[in-house]
């Protein structure tokens, strides 16, 4: 895992985070939006391509309809349960041809496609998808800023999972890429 030294610290941002597969999007919705209360953040159709690169992930996010794109990496170890996430973003207006770029410098690992609705609860951000190839899924990550801290976060993660009726046979420790197997 990357360490948080003051050094390292600038622009790093860290996650606690969960996935999970999902049979039904629509009540996982409906009782997040319901009991919990959640907002709905909006709808994406979005293109995430890997590239290869020797610690953590790489991908660049490229969303439908938008003037920019996300540059993203992150560091979180592979395991199906609650799990720390540490990352970087940057906004990048010419997606293109930075894309072009790593795709020369680094290698593309691959890409995933999906449709994501986002839906904001407290420090959560919660990802209901559709992934290309691969079915449902639900995503937790709780922004660990200003005064929330990750004692928060598991709780506001384990009361999400009693909510939505996730078990612990539901949780992920792979990414979608990994899932696409690339």
């Amino acid at each position: 895992m990357f360490s948080l030294d003051a050094g390292a610290a600038v622009g790093l941002r860290r996650n606690i985070e969960l996935k999970a597969r999902c049979r039904d999007l629509w009540s996982a919705r409906a009782a997040a939006m319901g009991e919990l209360t959640a907002t709905e953040a909006g709808r994406f159709e979005q293109l995430d391509t890997y590239f290869h690169c020797h610690h953590g992930r790489l991908k660049l996010r490229e969303t439908a309809g938008a003037a920019s794109a996300e540059l993203i990496w992150y560091d979180r170890s592979n395991d199906a349960k609650v799990r720390p996430s540490d990352y970087r973003l940057a906004s990048i207006a010419n997606p293109a041809e930075l894309k072009a770029a790593l795709t020369d410098a680094l290698g593309v690992r691959g890409e995933v496609r999906k449709r994501r609705q986002l839906l904001l609860w407290h420090n959560v951000r919660i990802h209901l998808d559709e992934v290309e190839g691969l079915g449902g899924f639900i995503e937790f990550e709780a922004v660990i800023a200003g005064d929330e801290d990750e004692a928060t976060a598991h709780e506001r993660l384990d009361q999400l999972c009693r909510v939505l009726q996730l078990t612990p046979a539901d949780f992920l420790r792979e990414s979608y890429s990994d899932l696409k197997g690339i």
